[in-house]
């Protein structure tokens, strides 16, 4: 069978190549479990959620987490990021996630996979941003990198409007009245 012939399995397998390379769709939490999620945050993440913008990217061997000012500069938001994903990332490095437990709750997709990790098969890379700072997540295996993912993805239902999934090139979405030359900046660094 030739596709030149059928031109409705071409377009089949172009769309469904599209739909492939696309970031994937996390839905959003309940605005009940929204609440929730953020009333835990409060005791946990020193940080403004509303002053702040999650990116959840997920990567080939796991992913990057960048936390930044919505409306920089706000060098007092920045200090709280800094402070926070610099102490989990020494946390996740030695297999304690329990603040992430604290927030999303014991049974968090993932979580058990990533506590359960030997030395060695899960790394964490704390970075500071300009205006905030990020961890790079990575493994080589498949099954910590599928942790990751998921994990990406619980997060991104429990935060809600205040974190987003990055592209699959780390490139940033401009979304709630960011100022453009924070995104334009961003996407420049990358």
């Amino acid at each position: 069978m030739s596709y030149a012939k059928h031109p409705i399995s071409l377009l089949a397998a172009a769309l469904l190549g599209l739909a492939l390379s696309q970031p994937g769709y996390t839905e959003t939490a309940s605005p009940e479990r929204l609440q929730e999620v953020t009333q835990r945050g409060m005791h946990v993440m020193p940080f403004d959620l509303k002053l702040t913008q999650h990116i959840f990217n997920k990567t080939e061997t796991g992913g990057l987490q960048q936390v930044f000012v919505r409306n920089p500069p706000n060098p007092e938001q920045v200090a709280l990021i800094r402070q926070h994903l610099s102490t989990i990332s020494q946390e996740f490095i030695h297999g304690d996630f329990s603040n992430p437990a604290k927030i999303h709750g014991e049974g968090m997709p993932g979580l058990a996979e990533l506590r359960k990790a030997e030395p060695g098969q899960f790394h964490v890379d704390y970075k500071e941003l300009e205006d905030g700072a990020e961890i790079t997540y990575s493994s080589e295996k498949p099954e910590l990198v599928d942790a990751i993912h998921r994990w990406f993805d619980a997060q991104l239902a429990d935060h809600g409007p205040d974190a987003m999934s990055g592209h699959a090139h780390g490139a940033m979405h401009n979304m709630h009245n960011m100022h453009e030359m924070h995104d334009m900046k961003n996407m420049h660094k990358q």
